[in-house]
Formats: C-alpha cells, structure tokens, sequence
C-alpha cells in the first residue's frame, strides 16, 4: 500500500514534467492528421461569390493579416511564428497541396467553424460572410514565403528580447542575474 502511495504522486511529477510545449512526435502528427481527416469538413458544393480579381484578394489579406497572422504568419506560409512547429498539429503552410486541394466552400467552412483538435478557431460572429470568402481568394494567391517578413508582434518581441539582454550585460549582469522585464504594448 505505502508503494502505491508512493508511486501515484511520482506518476503524477512525470506527467506534469512531460506537459510541455514541443515538437509533437510522429506518433501524435499521425493522430492528429487522422483526427483532422475524420472530422466532416462541410461546404464542398458552396460557391465563393466574391469576385477573383485583385480587390478581392487585397480585402482577402487586409482580414488575413489582422485576423490570422498570429498563428499563419503575414504570408500564410507562418513565416516569423515561432510556435508554428510547436503546435500539435503543427501550423500548415496554407500553400501545402493538401489544404488547396479543398474547395472554396471548405476553406470557408473551415474559417467560419474551425478544426477543433487542431487548434484552429471558427470565426463565425466574428467575420461576416464577405470576409471569410476575400480571405479564401487571398489564399489561393499566397504571396511567396517569407516575403512579407514575421508578424510585427514577434519582430517587436525579439528585437525587444535583445535589447533587455544588451541592457542587462552593460550592467555587468550575468544571463543569469539579469532582471526580468515586462512587455508594454
């Protein structure tokens, strides 16, 4: 009895030291993607009703850049995200044939209603309908990869990064003492 004390409190240690942000294993991007294949993508006969022409992919990627770049990067490629590949599943490359293969309205339904064990979110109530079908025009004309450079957030965050650290080694810090900092946005 005092070994199953015993060890129900060191499993437990060794669950929490394993609930960390990484790079998910083969084993869990092999679930995920069999998850995510399973999980009914609807909209596969709906039509995109706003136009293909410039305007439309340029409104596409003004919604894009506010509302998805955090986690897809400026350029839908998660250019400058760096969690992307933390993720489980990892952030795709919007450009992958995979996610083009789907058809407008499952781009759409997948804006509108998210991936619920992939992490990304459903818009709806947040874009109106105009918006998420700009945004699936932007992406079926994704600019190259790193083209338009990381999200300003985490430009901000690193140069923000380095200047605390060259502070704190002028003072003659070590890594270690340096004080910790806070972010002001």
């Amino acid at each position: 009895m005092k070994k199953l004390l015993l060890l129900v409190p060191v499993a437990a240690l060794l669950a929490l030291a394993a609930c960390k942000a990484g790079k998910p294993g083969d084993m869990e991007s092999g679930m995920m993607h069999q998850v995510k294949k399973q999980v009914t993508i609807g909209g596969q006969d709906w039509k995109n009703p706003a136009p293909d022409n410039d305007a439309s992919v340029q409104e596409g990627a003004e919604h894009f850049q506010h509302h998805c770049q955090v986690c897809h990067g400026l350029d839908g490629h998660a250019t400058g995200v760096p969690f992307a590949a933390m993720m489980d599943p990892p952030v795709p490359d919007l450009a992958e044939k995979e996610i083009q293969e789907y058809a407008d309205g499952q781009l759409k339904w997948i804006i509108e209603n998210g991936i619920a064990p992939s992490g990304m979110p459903g818009w709806k109530g947040m874009l109106d309908d105009d918006e998420m079908w700009k945004i699936v025009r932007f992406l079926r004309h994704l600019p190259a990869p790193g083209s338009l450079g990381a999200p300003k957030i985490y430009a901000e965050g690193e140069s923000e990064h380095e200047q605390m650290e060259h502070a704190g080694m002028e003072k003659g810090a070590k890594p270690a003492e340096a004080k910790p900092h806070t972010h002001k946005h």
